[in-house]
């Protein structure tokens, strides 16, 4: 029972911080800014000691997997003969609801009997009904050695930021509506940590996507932080609708969107897909595309720098440690399917040397510290990626754990670096020494050139994006929009109001 109470503080204590934010925005009732840090300091304070909690209970316990589920929000069936009698919710659970192997169930539908695949389920005393298109949302959290390393650094990280942020923004404009998003951000975070189903991941994602996107607009006062928001935007809409794909595919071909009916039996990092081979690199393509946009790799690494528009405060927790690592860790939590394709894993350290490679060379040439520390997370995030394809589990997430630490601590500083420069230039009493690259012998002035311009312009993929991508999709639209136009002419003109009276004669 404590265990329970704890599962649940852990992500009760971000949702209450966003509603106590949220209500006051919404009466209009002003709070000073030491009470909304001190909000922000006690939600990821006790979250995070709820999150000590079950990682004390798992490591005494010796438990590898502990499940939290809080029932369906959404339950649609559609059953063959309507004079059948309606099996009630209760009757779908076993009575031990802790146990891991449930009845199958008829109204719930849980991962042993959804009948999204048509199958017949039967509950005893009560007659078998057939159900198609059955689908359910089903809440449940679970904790296992995955999740609960990444809930504790999403509650240590947003509390530093927190505790950064009440300084940093002091008398800021928009002090209160950066601790608002923020909240949005922790509680997405804390979702996507903690999902056992591929609907709550969903819900965690499209909060952090939501929170990133109104953050880096945050000076709306001026174009560029709003047009860099609303291209970041329009991304992580592109990388969420494969996602969503994927979950609908999961949906089809395991009858839940539960983790643990896909991977099978054995907690995270053990497992075996329950899907063919095929069906894995299906599902896995359209999630690596997922991961791509939100991790920013290659095609999608040109939004990294344009988020850095966004207070220090949030380039640091966003795109230096947790939001820029949601994408390696899909890939992690979906491991087994992975496993099940050598092409599938092919394709995952392919990108992830790619996107290194790209980011490494843009890293040597920005011209503010913002924008090199975002491409030299990007090659540390490529290189997990790497790490998860070459089927690594336990190295890619220490990897993520340090990672997070060293590139929250980097980003914060990057205000006060060039004081910094400027005090050790000022202690040695001269220029800090230019030390040269071994490429400069090994390639030719003009090679080297060219190898700045691709750098310099990022790679080109906003122009190759914007050009064969978002352009032919502008062209359809207006093409669409002309036809309708035209359409709506013809039929508002005589010739087109004679036409169509003469038909439809029946009604003259």
């Amino acid at each position: 029972m404590l265990v329970h109470f704890f599962g649940i503080m852990v992500v009760v204590s971000p949702a209450a911080l966003l509603a106590v934010l949220g209500l006051t925005t919404l009466f209009r009732i002003r709070l000073s800014e030491r009470s909304v840090a001190r909000f922000a300091q006690a939600s990821s304070a006790v979250g995070l000691m709820a999150s000590l909690g079950i990682l004390a209970y798992m490591l005494t316990m010796n438990v590898r997997h502990l499940p939290l589920e809080l029932g369906d929000w959404v339950s649609l069936e559609n059953s063959e003969s309507e004079d059948q009698p309606a099996v009630p919710h209760e009757a779908a659970h076993t009575p031990d609801q802790s146990s891991a192997a449930a009845a199958p169930t008829v109204a719930a539908g849980t991962e042993s009997g959804d009948s999204m695949t048509g199958e017949t389920t039967s509950v005893e005393g009560l007659p078998e009904i057939r159900h198609e298109g059955h689908f359910h949302f089903l809440l449940k959290f679970v904790f296992d050695r995955l999740s609960v390393p990444f809930a504790i650094m999403s509650f240590v990280l947003c509390g530093v930021i927190g505790a950064f942020a009440f300084r940093y923004l002091h008398l800021e404009e928009g002090y209160f509506r950066f601790f608002l998003f923020y909240s949005i951000f922790q509680l997405g975070m804390v979702i996507s940590s903690l999902a056992g189903t591929i609907e709550t991941l969903f819900m965690g994602w499209e909060l952090v996507g939501l929170s990133s996107a109104l953050l880096i607009a945050f000076f709306h006062d001026r174009p560029a932080p709003v047009q860099n928001g609303l291209r970041v935007w329009s991304i992580y809409r592109v990388a969420d609708a494969a996602f969503l794909i994927a979950a609908l595919t999961l949906h089809h071909l395991s009858g839940s969107g539960d983790f643990e009916g896909l991977m099978g039996t054995g907690a995270w990092p053990g497992g075996t897909a329950t899907i063919t081979e095929n069906q894995a690199l299906l599902v896995g393509t359209l999630l690596l595309f997922a991961a791509a946009g939100k991790s920013a790799l290659v095609p999608f690494s040109g939004w990294l720098p344009r988020a850095m528009e966004g207070p220090t405060p949030s380039s640091a927790v966003f795109y230096g440690a947790l939001s820029v690592h949601l994408g390696a860790f899909l890939l992690l939590r979906v491991s087994p399917v992975l496993q099940m394709s050598p092409v599938l894993c092919a394709m995952v350290v392919a990108l992830g040397l790619i996107t290194m490679i790209f980011a490494a060379m843009a890293a040597r040439v920005q011209a503010d510290v913002k924008s090199a520390l975002a491409y030299a997370s990007l090659v540390q995030v490529s290189i997990i990626v790497v790490e998860i394809g070459l089927g690594l589990r336990y190295v890619p997430l220490i990897h993520m754990i340090g990672h997070m630490c060293v590139r929250t601590l980097q980003l914060v500083r990057a205000p006060s670096l060039l004081k910094d420069y400027s005090i050790l230039e000022n202690a040695l009493g001269d220029r800090l020494p230019d030390t040269r690259s071994p490429w400069d012998r090994w390639l030719s002035p003009g090679v080297r050139a060219r190898f700045y311009r691709f750098a310099w312009e990022r790679g080109y993929l906003d122009s190759i994006l914007d050009d064969f991508v978002v352009r032919p999709f502008v062209n359809i639209f207006k093409w669409s929009d002309r036809m309708e136009r035209r359409w709506t002419s013809f039929l508002g003109s005589p010739v087109g109001t004679e036409v169509t009276s003469k038909s439809d004669p029946g009604e003259s």
